[in-house]
């Protein structure tokens, strides 16, 4: 415990207790934390995690949860805002610190969402490639699915590292490498850094160069689902894109060709 850190020097509610951190650039970071014996999630709902304010106040923000369902422990993708209100705090913890953990999921990019279909897209901004590392490495998405593709796009190369460690641990991972092989196309775009595939998820989904460069055909509403986290301009500009395919909006309680996350965390955490 760090006892010089006020967020976690008292006793905190739901608390979970840091394993790991790793901190992928100035502005980004990852860390795991035990998990509730009590909590059961679908892969790709979010929970509310949190620290105490100086007053001891909880300061609680939605975060999905970047591990698969079967997992014993749980993972977190965060950015890191130097005045936000929690990840100014949340940046600087270590292994052996607290948090709070709310063991109530929810969210919308779980499979039971989305028709039954041949071909599912998970398109991602930043940090909202969180909840596609969860359903990556769950198997149901390879047994529903006979194509994966991950579209990921950051501004610079080193904010992709993240899900380019990730994507290429899933071939030689025990439970579902074989599932994997063959089946998952990663696409990782950078819109300010060189790099060899640039350009936004939407412009490059529209200008066809994404179906081009994997040698795949278009998007169609009988064969592809989707589902999309990241801000909220990325949203509804992406939400207009699959629209413009034929593909409708879902939900959990009515499943259709695409969902999107609402609950993102972005600017100002």
């Amino acid at each position: 415990m760090n006892d010089a850190s006020p967020s976690t020097a008292r006793v905190l509610p739901d608390a979970q207790t840091v394993t790991e951190v790793t901190h992928w650039t100035d502005t980004l970071f990852s860390f795991r934390v035990t998990r509730p014996q009590s909590l059961r999630f679908r892969s790709g709902e979010f929970v509310m995690i949190g620290l105490l304010d100086e007053a001891g106040k909880p300061i609680q923000r939605a975060y999905s949860i970047a591990s698969p369902s079967w997992d014993e422990e749980l993972e977190f993708y965060s950015i890191k805002v130097q005045d936000g209100p929690l990840t100014s705090r949340l940046q600087h913890i270590k292994v052996g610190d607290q948090i709070i953990l709310r063991p109530k999921p929810v969210g919308t990019l779980v499979h039971d969402a989305l028709l039954p279909g041949k071909r599912i897209w998970f398109l991602a901004t930043g940090t909202g490639i969180a909840p596609f590392a969860s359903l990556m490495r769950d198997p149901e998405t390879y047994e529903k699915y006979d194509e994966v593709i991950m579209m990921h796009t950051c501004r610079q190369v080193a904010e992709l590292e993240y899900g380019r460690q990730l994507v290429e641990s899933l071939n030689d991972d025990p439970l579902i490498g074989e599932m994997v092989a063959g089946k998952l196309k990663y696409y990782p775009t950078t819109t300010r850094e060189e790099f060899h595939h640039m350009g936004r998820i939407t412009d490059n989904l529209t200008s066809g160069k994404v179906f081009a460069d994997l040698g795949i055909t278009p998007m169609d509403r009988e064969h592809d689902r989707a589902m999309v986290c990241g801000s909220l301009a990325f949203n509804l500009d992406v939400k207009a894109v699959l629209e413009g395919f034929g593909l409708r909006e879902g939900a959990n309680s009515e499943p259709l060709e695409y969902v999107v996350e609402k609950a993102f965390v972005g600017d100002g955490v």
